[in-house]
Order: structure tokens, then C-alpha cells, then sequence
């Protein structure tokens, strides 16, 4: 998939912009351009992994014509950034794990305390210490 980008050019003293239009808050920079465009793919990603995560709707991309003739991007040089569809996927994937019979037993516990399966306890508990920054992403 591939998100049209919009990027401010920089001077000396300024980096080159990136917004990405059809993702709201959704910016970025760089030293050169080459870097702009490359950090626009790491904030798009990292955008659409937030809004999975946050139980949100990922936008698609729209046309760059349509995006271009809008006047606050006058003067904005425009390019694509390839997004991997796979950060797009919610589809469930099975794994094999190893817990301490203890552990797993308080995960049981946990889970049915708090109306969830197993999967779905151990999946939420993950994303949770996620962004309270526990896991390194």
C-alpha cells in the first residue's frame, strides 16, 4: 500500500517537512529528502500500529492529484511511501508457548476474572505494557 506524502523542503537551517494527508497527525522530517521519505514510512507505520492498537480505522490512501491541489501544499514536493500491508493485519496467528504451570494458572485465573480468553488476555495484557513502554517495539 502506498501513502502519498507531501513534503515541505528545507534549507540549510531547516529539515524537509513530511505530512501525510490522509492520516491525521500523521508528520515527519529529515535532514535530506532521501531521510524525510524514509522517516515518513517509519510514522506511517507506527501510526497504523497506534490506531490497531487503540481499536481505530486505518484510512486509505487517497489520490496525490486530489491531495496536490490543495492550497496548503503549494510549493510541497510530492512522493509515495510504501506502507508493508502486514502492519494492516489483525489476522490471528498461532504460537506455541512455554509458561511456568504457576504462571499459567494465574493467566487462567486472570482471564476468566475478567471475561477474556486465555488468548485474548495474554494479547491485551501485551499491548498494555506496550505503551506503558515496558516492551522495547
Amino acid at each position: 500500500m502506498r501513502y502519498p506524502i507531501a513534503i515541505e523542503p528545507g534549507t540549510a537551517t531547516t529539515a524537509w517537512g513530511v505530512v501525510v494527508p490522509d492520516l491525521p497527525g500523521c508528520f515527519s522530517a529529515g535532514d535530506t529528502m532521501d531521510d524525510a521519505i524514509v522517516n515518513a514510512s517509519e510514522a506511517i507505520t507506527a501510526w497504523i500500529e497506534a490506531v490497531l492498537d487503540d481499536g481505530g480505522d486505518i484510512p486509505m490512501p487517497g489520490a496525490i492529484d486530489a491531495h496536490r491541489a490543495k492550497r496548503e501544499f503549494k510549493g510541497w514536493v510530492w512522493a509515495l511511501s510504501e506502507v508493508d500491508a502486514s502492519v494492516l493485519s489483525d489476522k490471528a496467528e498461532r504460537i506455541n508457548i512455554t509458561l511456568p504451570a504457576r504462571v499459567l494458572k494465574r493467566v487462567d485465573e486472570a482471564a476468566t476474572s475478567s471475561h477474556e480468553s486465555r488468548s485474548g488476555f495474554l494479547a491485551r495484557a501485551a499491548l498494555e505494557a506496550i505503551r506503558r513502554g515496558e516492551l522495547a517495539r
